[in-house]
């Protein structure tokens, strides 16, 4: 074969690879996430046994969202343990999908089965580390790529095992590379999201309003709560910029229980844009809110800032990822320690 002929066949088929690449993943979240004028998702594999794969930044630890405790027993679908994470996309796959589980698929609507707390903790644990299971677990920042098959709930689509404990049903995460780092959340305001008469902005295009911002890691500056009394895991609360409203929906992390707020003055709010239609038929152009999960006290954002990648060795400085800002806090630190650890020497200090 002449050459000429030869790089024309090279050129083919790095053309070919290429395109075949971008196929790879399968679908974005954006194609995931997309609904109807009624909020409705449209993806074409909702109602088929096909399996969708997404990629991208793990959001959140399961256990500060929902309580994953074991308990085949349960008598009520909100008692039943739940597990649930978001996955962000990333660069143009401006959206993020839900993945999530449940033990006792018997006490939904159309569910199957209930897994014994053995089975479902091995189920935990099965998607919360890496194949074929070694000892790293899957933290917020790492890229993983989920594969599963696709419900719509409650005006968003999630990835989940349709209610049933059938084998080929699973879902499956894959470890992508770990700690590349939480996303910096995107800055809005209440007039992004809230319209003049401080309805939610529907946009089904998800151009625009609250579509745009599901399911991602977003911040708000400058607000005050309503009314905290209800502050605790799992409350509804709402904050307000003195013109607007929206509601803010609390986890179960160490740092939110009775008495820890001390959010007294205006203060900025980190959380997770989520959607929670009620009702039914679920009006799915309405029940968003920022899902935040845990608080570190700080006083001045609801957040937790505080969280660190105790499984990725040399994470140090606690945001996500390895690198040389680590090892500038640790040649910062060099040496120190703890008064009246009886680490430093010469007895108490």
């Amino acid at each position: 074969m002449k050459s000429s002929n030869l790089v024309k066949v090279f050129f083919c088929l790095a053309v070919l690879l290429l395109v075949l690449s971008s196929f790879a993943y399968g679908d974005t979240h954006q194609d995931v996430q997309a609904v109807d004028e009624d909020g409705y998702g449209t993806h074409p594999d909702l109602g088929t046994s096909n399996k969708v794969t997404v990629e991208g930044i793990i959001l959140n630890r399961p256990d500060f969202m929902l309580d994953a405790t074991p308990n085949q027993y349960a008598q009520s679908i909100k008692a039943m343990p739940k597990w649930q994470i978001y996955i962000q996309g990333e660069g143009d796959d401006h959206a993020a999908t839900a993945v999530w589980m449940g033990q006792c698929y018997d006490l939904v609507p159309g569910g199957y089965g209930t897994y014994t707390n053995q089975q479902w903790l091995y189920e935990i644990y099965r998607l919360s580390h890496e194949r074929p299971y070694p000892s790293y677990e899957f933290a917020p920042g790492d890229r993983v790529r989920v594969t599963g098959l696709l419900k719509f709930y409650a005006g968003k689509t999630n990835i989940n095992e349709r209610h049933n404990t059938e084998p080929n049903y699973n879902l499956t995460i894959e470890l992508v590379e770990p700690g590349v780092g939480l996303p910096q959340p995107e800055v809005i305001t209440l007039d992004d999201v809230k319209d003049v008469n401080d309805d939610f902005i529907f946009d089904a295009n998800r151009l625009t309003g609250c579509e745009y911002y599901q399911g991602r890691l977003v911040k708000i500056n400058n607000v005050s709560f309503v009314d905290a009394n209800s502050w605790g895991p799992e409350a509804d609360l709402t904050i307000t910029d003195g013109r607007k409203t929206f509601p803010v929906r609390l986890g179960i992390g160490w740092g939110i229980r009775p008495g820890s707020n001390n959010l007294s003055q205006p203060f900025d709010v980190v959380g997770i844009f989520d959607q929670e239609a009620i009702g039914w038929p679920p009006n799915c152009t309405r029940g968003y809110r920022i899902w935040v999960l845990n608080y570190d006290g700080n006083g001045r954002v609801l957040t937790d800032r505080a969280y660190g990648r105790y499984n990725l060795p040399g994470e140090i400085n606690k945001d996500g990822k390895v690198d040389m800002f680590d090892f500038a806090w640790l040649a910062d630190n060099w040496l120190k320690c703890v008064p009246g650890s009886g680490a430093c020497g010469g007895g108490s200090n």
